[in-house]
């Protein structure tokens, strides 16, 4: 099984990728700061994804922070023509699981050039704002992407933990092509509406924590059709994400060579009609 049994996505008209792609996050150390202590696995893991067909990565600055972009470079480049690889910038980090907001929007641009250098690109094909920060007005925020853009030093602007309204504003500033949020079959919120309009304006949306562990494991439904399917819960709850639209790209990440290739084998899970309906799909 590989990435492209689910399908495609075009980002933005010209970037084309396959519906499975991969999240780097999780190959940091705990807290998602600094590197794990197998680092040549963490190198491995993103070699195999590509092998498998990923050409959709997904990282930011602040993952590790910095480490993340620099064991993509590391494991990838030269990178192959058909790989995108979107990063975030946004977010500072005081230490292991701390996360704060600074979008101002010099420091958004220092944080682009940073992040060219560190993945030795000279165009990132997607940066995303990696969340809203209400200290500095979101023009200001969204400008500075677009005033990237306009320079060459990204391709396309996508969004991350946004309303739907926030989503609007940042569309009247510069054309949005994708949008990243929380999401997955037990938790949707109000992200739902969001996924909806994605799907209806043909703009990208990447669901992270796409498998959200304990409440999947748990579902009676998910394991009744994991078993029709002779698959895991998270298989199905990946595929779900699939299914609940076209525009969906689900970024799954581990650091386990073997959960890799599980969660890339459930772009070839087919669902039927009975399958969709227990899973709330009809």
């Amino acid at each position: 099984m590989k990435a492209m049994e689910a399908g495609t996505i075009t980002i933005g008209e010209d970037l084309t990728v396959n519906r499975m792609g991969f999240g780097g996050m999780r190959l940091c150390g705990p807290g998602i700061w600094g590197w794990p202590e197998d680092r040549e696995n963490a190198l491995a893991v993103l070699r195999r994804a590509v092998e498998l067909g990923v050409n959709h990565i997904d990282t930011a600055d602040s993952y590790g922070p910095e480490v993340n972009e620099e064991q993509i470079a590391q494991a990838l480049y030269p990178y192959p023509d058909d790989l995108v690889i979107a990063t975030k910038g946004g977010l500072t980090r005081g230490g292991p699981g701390k996360w704060e907001r600074d979008c101002r929007p010099e420091r958004l641009k220092a944080c682009c050039e940073a992040s060219l250098r560190r993945l030795k690109l000279d165009t990132i094909d997607l940066y995303q704002l990696h969340a809203i920060d209400t200290k500095v007005p979101l023009e200001d925020q969204v400008g500075a992407l677009r005033d990237l853009r306009d320079a060459g030093k990204i391709r396309h602007v996508g969004v991350s933990n946004v309303t739907l309204e926030q989503l609007h504003e940042a569309q009247a500033i510069v054309p949005i092509v994708s949008v990243q949020n929380a999401y997955n079959y037990a938790e949707r919120g109000e992200t739902d509406d969001v996924v909806d309009y994605c799907e209806r304006e043909g703009l990208a949306f990447f669901p992270y924590f796409p498998l959200n562990a304990g409440e999947a494991s748990d579902d009676a439904e998910l394991q009744n059709v994991a078993e029709r399917h002779n698959a895991t819960v998270f298989q199905i709850a990946l595929a779900w994400l699939l299914y609940r639209s076209k525009t969906t790209v689900p970024i799954p990440g581990t650091q386990s060579l073997k959960h890799l290739k599980e969660n890339v084998a459930a772009a070839g899970i087919k669902l039927d009609e009975e399958d969709l309906a227990r899973l709330g799909l009809r």
